[in-house]
């Protein structure tokens, strides 16, 4: 069974006016797109074919089980929050205790809407894509406090004191206590006066800054600054390591590591679940103590994920988890086969391009760029032909 399907961006503040028109091949409404939802999804199902019904609807009524996982394009043009997510019986622990607390579920203080995990990977269609991930190594960190606490002198005096205390929290001999100190400090002491300060620092530091490895991240951090003033999260994003991922580069968080996409596109794809744990640079209800009970605060290098050339023209992100698999199709007048484990989606990102079910003497469907297609879970895989590129996702290996 092929089901063509669609969906409208959703317009969230962070999102960039222009990557996902660009991507689409039409002009630029002028608002921010920041994400396309692949799936069934209650939050925004999409639509199938003409738009007259849903994709959870269509399965329902197909008899098929609700899909595992949601797939994404993601355009940011600012910093998302700061989050992480909770582990299965993390999550299941909290829905439950939130359930018999009576909130309900839309309520803007509701931390678990559902009892499922969310580890998430997402794949970068520009050029360049960034992203704060995971606590970095202690070290660097206190190298970057230790310039920004000098780079304006007098002018950076205000903020020497809250420079001083967050780096003697880090110098616990034991880094995760230290840096759970330091996160637990910036998000529930750090005065407005403190982050104001972090931002003039950081000012004076790009002012006097040099083409280093610290460079482009004073850039991210006062863009940060810039369009969330007086945010706590500030404090949280100076211990996280900056990316830049290249086209076709990949990441992905696990439960428990934060992490906040701060500009580029990429396709996006994670466990179905909403349930999501802030730490700064948000407007939204940030609970400190819960985020600390679920943070996992290991520090070390952002969770790269490594690709596995499947063939001459797909490229494998299996990241080791059962909810989902996502693979890179990259098609120049060949035709590309793909064996499937269940209900898939393909999502065109590139070129034009035609998926058949093989086996099946069913009408094929024509992909553009965002442009996708269901794949039913009785399908024993697909055939896409053309020129272009399409990102298929499909439930993980057991």
């Amino acid at each position: 069974m092929l089901l063509p399907i669609s969906n409208v961006p959703r317009a969230y503040s962070w999102g960039s006016p222009t990557l996902i028109p660009a991507l689409e091949g039409r002009e630029p409404t002028g608002e921010p797109e920041a994400e396309i939802w692949y799936g069934a999804h209650p939050g925004s199902p999409s639509r199938v074919g003409d738009g007259a019904q849903t994709l959870d609807v269509a399965l329902a009524e197909a008899g098929e089980p609700p899909l595992p996982f949601l797939l994404k394009l993601l355009a940011a043009g600012s910093s998302l929050s700061i989050q992480a997510h909770p582990t299965k019986a993390e999550a299941e622990a909290g829905f439950a205790r939130e359930e018999a607390a009576g909130i309900p579920r839309d309520a803007d203080d509701r931390l678990y809407r559902d009892d499922n995990h969310k580890p998430e990977i997402i794949v970068a269609l520009s050029d360049e894509f960034r992203a704060l991930v995971g606590l970095r190594p202690v070290a660097g960190t206190r190298r970057l406090i230790a310039r920004l606490a000098g780079a304006g002198g007098a002018a950076n005096a205000a903020a020497g004191g809250a420079l001083a205390r967050l780096d003697e929290l880090l110098s616990d001999t034991e880094e995760e206590r230290g840096l759970r100190a330091a996160l637990a400090w910036a998000l529930s002491e750090a005065s407005p006066a403190d982050v104001a300060a972090l931002a003039d620092a950081l000012a004076a530091a790009q002012a006097s800054a040099t083409d280093d490895a610290d460079a482009d991240t004073i850039d991210v951090l006062l863009a940060a600054a810039s369009d969330f003033p007086g945010d706590r999260g500030l404090y949280v994003a100076l211990l996280m390591n900056l990316v830049v991922l290249r086209r076709g580069q990949a990441l992905f968080a696990p439960a428990g590591v934060l992490h906040a996409y701060q500009s580029g596109l990429g396709v996006e794809l994670m466990a179905a679940s909403d349930n999501v744990l802030r730490g700064g640079l948000t407007p939204k209800h940030v609970d400190v103590p819960e985020l600390l009970r679920v943070l996992d605060a290991t520090p070390g290098p952002a969770p790269l994920v490594e690709l596995v050339q499947t063939g001459d023209q797909g490229v494998l992100y299996d990241v080791g988890v059962p909810d989902f698999a996502l693979t890179r199709v990259e098609i120049e007048g060949r035709t590309a086969s793909a064996d499937l484990r269940g209900p898939a989606i393909i999502l065109a990102t590139r070129g034009a391009l035609r998926v058949t079910e093989r086996g099946q003497d069913a009408p094929a469907v024509d992909l553009v760029p965002g442009a996708a297609v269901y794949v039913g879970g009785g399908a024993r895989g697909v055939d896409i032909a053309g020129r272009g590129e399409a990102f298929l996702a499909q439930p993980g290996r057991v």
